[in-house]
């Protein structure tokens, strides 16, 4: 699947950890239990740098923000090879934590691990957001520990293979002429190599199994016998690859916008196209219907092709030289995560079109499109995981087909997700089998997911349904963003709080159907102020729900909507 890099969409300013981390000395206590990887994947370790179970060998300093003031940060030696950890015998790197710690200590239920996907996606920030955003009550019986995986962010080394990938402008996506195609396959395989190159030594340990591995020795430098998990996104299928490898561990799992595991990652792309297609069309009709507004007709198909005739000049007279056609794709696929961003990106639509005005534009497309430093590091993580991870075609060919194929169907992003994915096609290192994620093992997993999303489509939480036995599916019917819970939906929110208090899911009729269903949040509002906010307004149905243009689902969307 695509997960665009974290500083791609830069909508929200949320606060980034402070403070110095720091290092811990590494234990050597060996692990209670160990497992064997999947046929074909890294094996897991039979030994660990970790504490023994009931001790937490973290050393916790306070790392305040003014967003969350109870953050802690602490540092933790891993294995950079799992199947030999013992640092006489292999190198170490270092994870960055973040923690909010428990308050309820007789209701204590332990770590609570969070994830915000990508791969690539920096998770230590959300640590603060989820305590923030459950109850008091809940949030008190839990420590939220937030992580930056292995090469992301602040935990060391962090990977950056080509700085300024993305700097504009990029040549146009749609390989329209052998020329093109020559341009964006040179680009895509130099920063193959370039990786390569840089981090050689690294690459190949650089997976979700690896990631997951790191997981269980967080387990035990925390103390913990079990630990309980919240993923979004690919955090779904980071999540259900550490279940399979260490189901006994796992006490309580929440996976929200769920990956199909069964399609990682080229298929898994191809579907994402034909998804986030829909959404735009999904994006271009609410244009239509507001017509009075934004002056771009009533018809969405008309609506859509005016965004088309935008993107061709766009591709030959760039906005501000800083906005081609691929940049001004970046800035629109956000809105198919998040439908809070529609207003800002429909006032710089139409103040394109109708005046040629081109600074709603720019700053639309530095809020959600551009890339900083902290992006090209998001980008080569998500590279790096994702190739190493799975087979993807080594013939351009195929890619190539393919792709033109998917383009006639769904032109919206098809060419530019190939482009995002293409370094994969030339990776230096060999490619993993991925693990079958299939479990009878687990207590209750609990899934969400929207029908609509476009990031991670509605069948990949029917196929990890059926997958995880024991699971329960909850749908938000309707609904198109990426990422539904603790985003103002307060019917998802009593299912999530419900489990996190009790572990008790809602159960269905069974045969692969949801076992409880949700209405979908109302779609935004246009602005009526006539310059672009920092953050969408948040309105309130007759229900009591906020909807999705809500401050939660904002900030939200600025942690785990940033990937693609």
């Amino acid at each position: 699947m695509r997960s665009r890099a974290v500083a791609l969409f830069g909508a929200v300013a949320v606060a980034a950890v402070g403070g110095m981390l720091s290092a811990i000395p590494s234990a050597a206590t060996p692990p209670t239990a160990s497992t064997t990887a999947p046929p074909g994947t890294a094996a897991a370790p039979t030994t660990s740098t970790a504490a023994a179970p009931g001790t937490d060998a973290l050393n916790w300093k306070d790392c305040p923000t003014k967003s969350y003031p109870t953050l802690q940060c602490a540092s933790l030696k891993v294995p950079l090879d799992h199947r030999r950890p013992a640092a006489a015998q292999g190198r170490q790197i270092t994870l960055a934590l973040s923690r909010v710690p428990h308050t309820d200590r007789a209701g204590f239920q332990g770590p609570l691990l969070v994830n915000p996907g990508g791969p690539g996606g920096s998770g230590r920030t959300l640590a603060g957001f989820v305590a923030g955003a459950l109850p008091k009550e809940i949030a008190a019986q839990y420590d939220v520990i937030g992580f930056d995986p292995r090469g992301v962010g602040a935990s060391e080394p962090a990977l950056d293979c080509s700085p300024g990938h993305f700097d504009p402008v990029r040549p146009d996506p749609l390989a329209a002429t052998a020329a093109l195609e020559r341009a964006n396959v040179d680009r895509a395989r130099a920063f193959a190599t370039a990786c390569g190159e840089k981090y050689g030594d690294l690459l190949r340990h650089l997976g979700t199994v690896s990631a997951a591995e790191d997981i269980e020795v967080i387990r035990r430098a925390l103390g913990a016998e079990r630990i309980n998990y919240f993923g979004y996104s690919y955090g779904t299928y980071l999540g259900a690859v550490y279940a399979k490898l260490h189901p006994d561990r796992v006490r309580r799992a929440v996976l929200d916008s769920v990956v199909d595991p069964t399609g990682v990652w080229y298929r898994d792309n191809l579907d994402q196209n034909l998804a986030f297609d829909a959404r735009h069309k999904a994006f271009t009709a609410w244009v239509a219907r507001h017509d009075s507004t934004y002056g771009l007709g009533t018809d969405p198909a008309a609506v859509e092709a005016e965004w088309y005739a935008m993107r061709a000049t766009l591709a030959q007279h760039p906005a501000g030289g800083k906005v081609g056609a691929g940049e001004l794709e970046d800035t629109f696929i956000p809105g198919g995560y998040f439908n809070g961003y529609w207003p800002d990106l429909a006032e710089a639509f139409a103040a394109y079109t109708h005046d040629r005005d081109t600074a709603p534009l720019l700053d639309a497309h530095k809020k959600l499109g551009a890339v900083d430093a902290d992006g090209d590091n998001g980008y080569s993580m998500y590279a790096a995981v994702q190739c190493r991870d799975a087979n993807w075609p080594r013939s351009w060919a195929t890619w190539r087909a393919d792709t033109w194929k998917t383009h006639a169907k769904a032109p919206f992003m098809a060419w530019n997700n190939a482009w995002y994915n293409a370094p994969c096609a030339f990776w230096p290192t060999t490619q993993l089998d991925p693990p079958d994620v299939t479990n009878r093992e687990l207590p209750p997993v609990l899934l969400f997911q929207a029908t609509e999303d476009a990031a991670t489509p509605y069948e990949g939480a029917a196929v990890l349904h059926r997958k995880l036995r024991g699971s329960s599916l909850v749908v938000e019917r309707g609904g198109g963003n990426h990422g539904v819970t603790l985003s103002g939906n307060a019917c998802l929110d009593r299912h999530l709080t419900t489990y996190l208090a009790t572990g008790e899911v809602p159960r269905g009729t069974g045969q692969g159907a949801p076992d409880a269903t949700c209405a979908a949040l109302p779609d935004p509002e246009p602005d009526p102020e006539p310059e672009p906010k920092s953050q969408p307004r948040s309105r309130t149905s007759a229900d009591g729900n906020s909807n999705s243009n809500s401050n939660s689902g904002t900030t939200l969307h600025g942690l785990i909507g940033r990937h693609r």
